[in-house]
């Protein structure tokens, strides 16, 4: 049995980001899979669910194995139960932490595994054993860099209480509403890794308890690496020692810094970004600019919200005033915020280096729209009789249309050309 001191981060790695994805190479001398089962007070159920673990893998598992048991700072005789598997068992492990925390167990023994693929388990194996496999397929094979097992997939099979039920979901409907996540499930004990991207994406994780497989899903998705979900079969266990709310109290706490540093930017995610080419839609097409695909669908998305808030804002200042003084100001609000958008979403430009020119430049574009706009509301005007709100909104909707094709052009050829020097998310210069 070892007893290692917790690591408080991995060694720092190169800044250089990702090699394109390969099959894990197969070295008779080493385990392809470590499998981590961190436990605190777990004398009764360790020695049967590792033995269990162990009997399932001997059977089924192509590859070589290893079991790790991450003890963090039992006081019962959890200790001894693993040194006695350590000894018993070719394939089994056991490390002692004399901290508790299972993100620092995880960040401990992942950081000092030489298995190319990492994955941990509860040790109460609430989930199916058959998962296992289709878990950590993806990763050995190279299709994906993280994997998780999916309670509330559609497939999934789930015994559990409503309590537990109704907080899982609350969590995950939190986590998609705030850092707009898009995988189903964050909380389930049920995980893995590629050695290669735990290098690297651990020294940007804080967390050292139950948060850290969230906020290193956060971190992964954010950064553009591919997830694998796999639906599980998962019987609660009533004898579970998790305490519910002090637990969603550090997980609420969590998210908050976690978007707060995505927010300012605080995260250095190109340290993890696939290289360019591994993506298909980073692959240079003849005779189409690169990135003109996603841009266009992010202008027209945009443009669409632009338009929308536009009108509600003219309708609003109508009211009160003539047509043309309404237009102006409701044009400039949402041209500011079209800009802003743009910026970021569209074009990928990250940080504030050159926001004032944006802005001024997009100002200029905003001119160009407001002599569209404006010219077709003086024509409207010299047309007989007096045309009615819903004329005014369909000629205003035309010449906007008009100009969201001029926007788009001089955005992309003026205001955020790619060779512009500025820092854009689809630069080369983020993802080498």
């Amino acid at each position: 049995m070892r007893t290692d001191t917790p690591l408080e981060a991995p060694p720092e790695t190169s800044l250089q980001t990702l090699p394109a994805r390969r099959h894990v190479a197969v070295d008779r001398g080493r385990p392809v899979l470590d499998v981590v089962v961190p436990v605190h007070n777990e004398e009764a159920d360790l020695e049967r669910c590792v033995r269990r673990l162990h009997d399932h893998l001997a059977r089924t598992f192509p590859y070589r194995f290893r079991i790790t048991i991450a003890d963090n700072a039992s006081t019962d005789r959890t200790p001894d139960v693993a040194a006695s598997l350590d000894d018993a068992l070719e394939e089994v492990t056991a490390v002692r932490l004399e901290q508790k925390g299972r993100g620092r167990a995880l960040r401990t023994v992942w950081s000092l595994s030489e298995a190319p693929v990492l994955a941990y388990m509860d040790v109460d194996l609430s989930t199916d054993l058959n998962a296992l496999l289709p878990l950590v397929a993806p990763l050995i094979s190279g299709h994906s860099d993280l994997a998780i097992g999916s309670r509330l997939a559609r497939s999934s099979r789930v015994v559990r209480g409503p309590k537990r039920e109704f907080i899982s979901r609350a969590y995950n409907l939190i986590l998609r509403s705030s850092l707009a996540t898009r995988f189903s499930d964050a909380q389930c004990g049920f995980k893995a890794i590629r050695k290669d991207i735990a290098e690297r994406l651990l020294p940007l994780v804080e967390d050292t308890g139950w948060f850290l497989d969230t906020e290193m899903l956060v971190l992964a998705e954010r950064a553009g690496l591919r997830i694998h979900e796999v639906p599980v079969d998962w019987v609660d266990d009533p004898n579970s020692t998790v305490h519910i709310v002090l637990t969603a109290t550090d997980d609420l706490k969590g998210i908050w810094r976690v978007g707060r540093a995505l927010a300012t930017g605080a995260l250095p995610l190109d340290r993890v970004r696939r290289p360019f080419g591994d993506d298909p839609r980073d692959r240079e097409l003849s005779g189409v600019p690169g990135g003109l695909a996603r841009q266009l669908v992010g202008f027209c998305v945009v443009g669409a919200l632009s338009t929308l808030v536009y009108l509600l804002l003219y309708t609003l200042f109508r009211l009160g005033t003539g047509p043309q003084v309404a237009n102006a100001p409701a044009l400039l609000l949402s041209a500011l915020g079209n800009t802003a958008a743009n910026r970021r979403l569209t074009f990928g430009v990250r940080g504030r280096d050159r926001a004032v020119r944006h802005q001024a430049q997009g100002l200029v574009v905003f001119g160009i729209g407001l002599a569209l706009t404006s010219g077709s509301l003086a024509a409207l005007d010299t047309a007989p009789g007096t045309p009615s709100h819903g004329t005014e909104l369909a000629v205003l909707i035309a010449a906007n249309l008009a100009a969201t094709v001029l926007r788009f052009l001089l955005f992309r050829a003026w205001v955020f050309p790619s060779d512009s020097g500025t820092t854009t998310d689809d630069d080369p210069r983020n993802t080498r």
